[in-house]
């Protein structure tokens, strides 16, 4: 028979920039198999204007085999529905942390990958207006209508390289097709590129 037991568990992350200064709070969520370390070097060129966060998702392993590099990833298809609440629990609390000492302007969540599925189980709890899902598959889990929000400056941008490894032409073409269903009942919030 299977039981839960919930319990305390430390998570990570890591930021960049001074959030005195900055006028923009943007959280970068990682893909599958990356690091926050990692991850958040490739946003460190933005400018004292951002403050970067970049949380990890809780799952740790290694990439290959049993040592070498580590990969992190915010959920598999095991105990998935606990490690969704999880993650939406703990980046809510961390959002709430880092403006707790800050006062920013505009928020903004860009994820990548399956960073972007979790960005928008994230924003069905906890509505950041701004949203970035680059190289994401929507998750099918999430109504369309928990990405609208009342802000006039409210923005949802889907991303995704004409060369991708992960995407080929036809699945391109299927994501586009979906995101474009989507930008009709979101208002003009939403831009495709």
């Amino acid at each position: 028979m299977e039981k839960t037991l919930t319990s305390s568990k430390t998570f990570r992350y890591f930021t960049h920039g001074n959030p005195e200064k900055a006028k923009y709070a943007l959280y970068v969520l990682h893909g599958y198999g990356q690091l926050a370390s990692f991850f958040i070097r490739k946003f460190q060129d933005l400018g004292e204007e951002y403050y970067i966060i970049a949380p990890e998702g809780m799952h740790r392993f290694y990439l290959n085999g049993s040592s070498g590099r580590v990969g992190a990833s915010w959920m598999t298809k095991e105990a998935r529905e606990e490690d969704i609440t999880d993650t939406q629990n703990w980046l809510s609390t961390l959002q709430k942390e880092v403006n707790s000492n800050s006062s920013f302007e505009k928020e903004i969540v860009l994820g990548f990958s399956q960073g972007g599925a979790t960005a928008a189980r994230w924003n069905t709890i906890n509505s950041i207006p701004n949203q970035i899902y680059w190289a994401s598959i929507f998750p099918p889990d999430v109504a369309i209508h928990n990405l609208i929000t009342n802000a006039s400056d409210s923005k949802k941008y889907f991303v995704l390289g004409s060369n991708d490894e992960y995407f080929d032409e036809t699945q391109q073409k299927e994501i586009f097709s979906f995101y474009k269903k989507m930008a009709s009942k979101l208002l003009n919030s939403l831009v495709i590129m």
